[in-house]
């Protein structure tokens, strides 16, 4: 018996379809560009932080400070030599000046020493830099092949086309703008650091005088251009005199050759010096005068003593002194002053609420106040005051061993800078008096019996001059 099945043909097809294997699709993505190295350009960056992190202006300025150091002091051996030459009595002076003499050449073998130190420690440093700044430029060249829509290359090509142009307008135009605004009266610039202390010394007297003020004339009468002055007060307080002495060398020994001028016959008394900030100016002394609001001026060779009241309301005897935490300083009321224009005052009065009042001090006869400031900053709050190329600066005290200079009152624009930080390395606690030379650039102080002087540095950004 023969078997048959009948199978419709769609079902034949449907078999057919589903034994059929199934396509499958893929791609390959091929990557002509590298990953861009994120780590390398971390190490670059970190690199350039270390780089800029050793390598610092106040690193150039500790060799600047050491090299004017030297520069000074070499100065003063010649100038002492040149002095035992010429007065050498073979007696006591000549020894003297010997002794001082070996000190200095003593001071210059450890100054050169520590220079050729420092010297080396920057020739270290330097070759350093420059295999970091190689190993830098190295990295940088291989980061910036990956670069591929060129903007570094269009950065760098703008910016020798925005130069080009600037060269190009400057070569048009006759007046080219400054490229930093002026600071004060002077080009070189604000103060940016003191160096020091230069001289340090208890010249003849060895402690007698805790309070008083040195310094040089910066507009000297002829002849008297090498001379040093100081005015030692009696009690802490006054004085009728002032001691010349015909070079900082006879200073240091104690030779008073031009000896006393003498201000009057007794002290204290009606136009004798009261307080610790006097300066010389011109041939004159200008000081408060004893028991009054006004500033006197005493002429050297005619004797003659004038005066200029202070406005109503100015504090004196004492009562709105330069103070610290611990102490104020005694009839410190009015600080006189010098720079490049002449002398100045600073004091305070009752309308200014304690706070620094500056007037220009003027070359007339009898003297007369020019314009007037007034500050922002409370007077019993500063421990000095000195003025270099308009602007005034006031210290305040940080410990025994340091003061620091943290205020500056620019006079050509009235800005005020509370954020100084410059540093003064004190040789004692006190300085009571303070004043700037704008022939030599040096602040003479008076602490504790002790004549000391320091170099003042000046600059825009990293830029010094003195």
């Amino acid at each position: 018996m023969k078997l048959s099945a009948i199978v419709p043909v769609w079902a034949l097809f449907s078999l057919t379809q589903q034994s059929a294997p199934r396509e499958k699709c893929s791609c390959e993505l091929s990557l002509e560009e590298k990953a861009f190295p994120h780590d390398k350009l971390q190490t670059v960056e970190g690199n350039a932080t270390d780089c800029k992190t050793h390598v610092t202006p106040e690193k150039a300025l500790e060799l600047e400070s050491l090299l004017l150091g030297l520069e000074k002091r070499l100065t003063q051996l010649h100038n002492d030599m040149t002095i035992l030459e010429n007065e050498d009595d073979r007696e006591l002076y000549g020894v003297l000046s010997l002794f001082i003499i070996e000190n200095e050449m003593v001071e210059i073998r450890h100054l050169m020493n520590k220079l050729n130190s420092t010297t080396l420690e920057y020739q270290v440093l330097t070759a350093d830099t420059i295999q970091q700044l190689e190993d830098l430029k190295f990295e940088m060249t291989k980061l910036e092949k990956f670069d591929t829509m060129e903007v570094v290359m269009g950065r760098r090509v703008n910016r020798h086309l925005k130069n080009a142009l600037e060269t190009c307008m400057s070569g048009v135009n006759t007046t080219v703008a400054p490229t930093q605004e002026l600071y004060g009266m002077c080009e070189r610039g604000p103060l940016r650091n003191i160096t020091g202390p230069v001289i340090n010394t208890q010249g003849e007297f060895s402690g007698s005088f805790a309070y008083g003020a040195w310094g040089c004339d910066p507009k000297p009468e002829a002849g008297k251009e090498r001379w040093y002055w100081m005015v030692p007060l009696t009690s802490n307080q006054y004085a009728n005199y002032v001691r010349f002495y015909s070079s900082l060398s006879a200073l240091i020994i104690g030779v008073s050759n031009p000896g006393n001028i003498q201000i009057s016959s007794s002290n204290p008394t009606t136009n004798t010096v009261q307080g610790p900030n006097n300066v010389l100016y011109g041939g004159a002394l200008y000081y408060n005068c004893y028991n009054q609001d006004a500033v006197c001026r005493f002429n050297l060779t005619t004797k003659i003593v004038t005066n200029v009241k202070l406005p109503k309301g100015t504090r004196y005897n004492s009562k709105s002194n330069f103070c610290h935490l611990d102490n104020c300083f005694l009839y410190t009321d009015l600080d006189l002053i010098t720079d490049e224009s002449g002398v100045w005052v600073v004091y305070t009065t009752t309308q200014a609420l304690g706070n620094l009042v500056l007037s220009k001090v003027e070359e007339t006869e009898p003297p007369s106040l020019g314009k007037t400031w007034t500050t922002s900053v409370y007077k019993q709050s500063v421990s000095n005051t000195f003025m270099a190329c308009g602007v005034l600066y006031a210290t305040r005290y940080i410990d025994t061993n340091m003061e620091e200079v943290f205020y500056s009152f620019d006079t050509t624009t009235g800005r005020e800078n509370f954020k100084l930080g410059i540093l003064i390395n004190k040789v004692s606690p006190n300085i009571y008096s303070l004043n700037y030379s704008p022939v030599d650039q040096m602040l003479y102080v008076y602490s504790d019996a002790k004549m000391v002087s320091y170099k003042a540095l000046f600059g825009y950004s990293d830029l010094y001059s003195s």
